[in-house]
């Protein structure tokens, strides 16, 4: 279990701290004061946000689907959504009940930059041994050095990566160099708090994403897989390429792209690994032993693991979960080359099509108990943060709009591949094949698949991306349209459950609709301002810009 240093906090204007006069009388000061290596190694295992923009992300996107709406047959419920903020999630609507709660947008905020601080700690004392060239008193030797760089390596990716996700939960998507300067950035943290009232701005979207930029290159400059004893767990070699990969995706920068996914498999065929989950499948005693594995270390596609308290699961068979439109244009639909349902992630329906539920392995529970006797403890699920397969696919979009659809296609039959293995899946799955380019071209047409057609699936969706973010070098193509359909369909069902769709809505600029209760459709237009999550109240009452609306 990760070392937690509670005291690690970030200052009262990001989070809205109100206490008892004493504590208000007291400055406050997030340095730690370390001494050794052994100590900003610790220190970093903390760094890592123990909460997840699952909730908020899964609840945003057309991943869920709303029971208490009619389906096709007129069937509807009366079901309560497990946590009331929810419901305002799903409409779109600014959260304002259970700010608290440990998967709120507030909860993301305060764990977030609460990681970032403790990455501060850490660089402020790299930096100053650095400069010193001592350590403890005695002149650094080859191997001190070495391990300083990887220190510093891995605390510059764990900030770059916290704001990063912040900035796409919080702010609209990137939009350009010129567009990204009109829009609100988040503020970026940079030092330890010293002061009891510092004062933030928020500064606008490119700035946000230079310094994120800044500080991912010198974290690809020093990263090193040789001092960990579980590299899983920290941002390793493939995992900071991996996430370097990712944030170029976002910048539409894709030869860049292509260059650090790749780098990511080591100079290795990314076959090398590959999604093995299948092969294994029938080894696995139950649905809590498959996950397990399908998060573990041992897997050879899992880059990056990180621990977070989530009770996501717990949401399943209340008012919003992936059924119904959610489910078919996820796991329990079509694809090129499946009929029915996707035999990926241990995936399971409970129930039936109408209102039923899917469970994949990527969201299970895994409980931490505390008193065995009184039942109770904490409850995780780690996350995948980084995989092989979801970086396959980043390189896959790169080399769509690179115009290499020859590579692309490579990079899409190995997904497809993957998730086939068993053949003797196919009575249960109904077919099961290996991916051609007729398939894709065949397969995602735009007017046989998109709504409202009553018996389309809702996978394919009308691409905005020229318009979120310009590009004169890049643009969607009558002739590239159906790979970048089948990338953002296998993105949606390699990240499901996990809040990442929520990402790829916002800057491929899809346009998705949400039905809400008896009769009321809900509908979210490309670059709508509530693309940004707006950020808590506890902070615009400190002082910091809200989002527009």
């Amino acid at each position: 279990m990760k070392l937690r240093y509670k005291f690690l906090f970030i200052a009262v204007a990001l989070i809205g701290l109100s206490s008892c006069k004493d504590f208000l009388e007291t400055i406050p000061d997030t340095r730690v004061y370390l001494q050794n290596l052994d100590q900003l190694e610790q220190l970093l295992v903390t760094a890592y946000a123990d909460n997840s923009y699952t909730v908020v992300g899964e609840l945003s996107s057309d991943n869920v689907d709303d029971l208490n709406s009619p389906d096709a047959t007129g069937i509807r419920f009366n079901y309560s959504p497990s946590d009331r903020y929810h419901e305002q999630l799903y409409s779109w609507k600014d959260v304002t009940y259970n700010i608290s709660e440990q998967n709120s947008p507030s909860a993301v905020w305060q764990s977030y930059y609460a990681a970032i601080a403790a990455a501060n700690a850490v660089i402020e004392k790299v930096d100053e041994i650095e400069a010193s060239g001592m350590i403890e008193g005695k002149a650094m030797d080859a191997r001190d050095k070495a391990r300083l760089a990887a220190v510093k390596g891995e605390a510059h990716l764990i900030r770059a990566y916290h704001h990063y996700i912040l900035a796409q939960v919080f702010c609209m998507p990137y939009r350009g160099p010129e567009l990204s300067k009109q829009e609100l950035g988040i503020p970026y943290a940079t030092k330890p708090e010293t002061s009891l009232q510092p004062h933030y701005e928020r500064g606008t979207l490119q700035e946000t994403y230079d310094k994120i930029e800044a500080d991912l290159l010198i974290g690809l400059a020093n990263v090193s897989d040789d001092f960990y004893d579980v590299p899983k767990y920290h941002f390793n070699v493939a995992a900071a390429n991996a996430f370097a990969a990712r944030f170029y995706l976002a910048k539409r920068e894709y030869e860049k792209v292509v260059k650090y996914a790749t780098a990511s498999f080591k100079g290795n065929d990314p076959a090398t690994m590959r999604n093995d989950f299948w092969d294994l499948a029938d080894e696995f005693y139950d649905e809590d032993e498959a996950a397990r594995y399908y998060t573990s270390v041992e897997r050879p596609g899992n880059y990056m693991l990180i621990d977070t308290y989530n009770t996501w699961l717990r949401s399943f068979g209340y008012r919003f979960w992936t059924h119904r439109d959610a489910a078919t244009g996820t796991i329990y639909g079509p694809g090129p080359t499946w009929s029915r349902l996707m035999p990926c992630f241990g995936s399971h329906l409970y129930g039936s099509d109408n209102y039923g539920y899917i469970l994949s392995c990527n969201c299970w529970e895994q409980f931490e108990y505390t008193d065995k006797i009184a039942g109770i403890g904490y409850v995780h699920m780690v996350r995948n943060e980084f995989t092989s397969q979801e970086t396959l696919l980043f390189r896959a979009e790169a080399n769509i709009f690179l115009g290499n659809l020859d590579a692309a296609f490579d990079d899409l039959w190995l997904w497809n591949h993957e998730h086939i293995l068993q053949k003797e899946l196919k009575t249960n799955y109904g077919t099961l094949d290996e991916l051609e380019k007729s398939d894709i071209t065949s397969f995602y047409t735009l007017a046989d698949r998109v709504r409202p057609t009553s018996t389309a699936y809702p996978i394919v969706r009308k691409f905005h991306i020229d318009e979120v973010c310009p590009s004169d070098k890049y643009k969607v193509t009558n002739q590239n349209e159906p790979y970048l359909q089948c990338v953002q369909h296998f993105r949606r069902i390699q990240t499901v459950h996990m809040g990442q769709r929520w990402f790829d809505i916002k800057r491929f600029g899809f346009s998705i609709s949400h039905k809400w209760g008896k009769d009321e459709v809900l509908v979210l237009e490309p670059c709508d301002k509530r693309y940004a999550i707006q950020i808590p109240d506890e902070v615009i009452g400190a002082g910091l810009e809200r989002n527009p609306r």
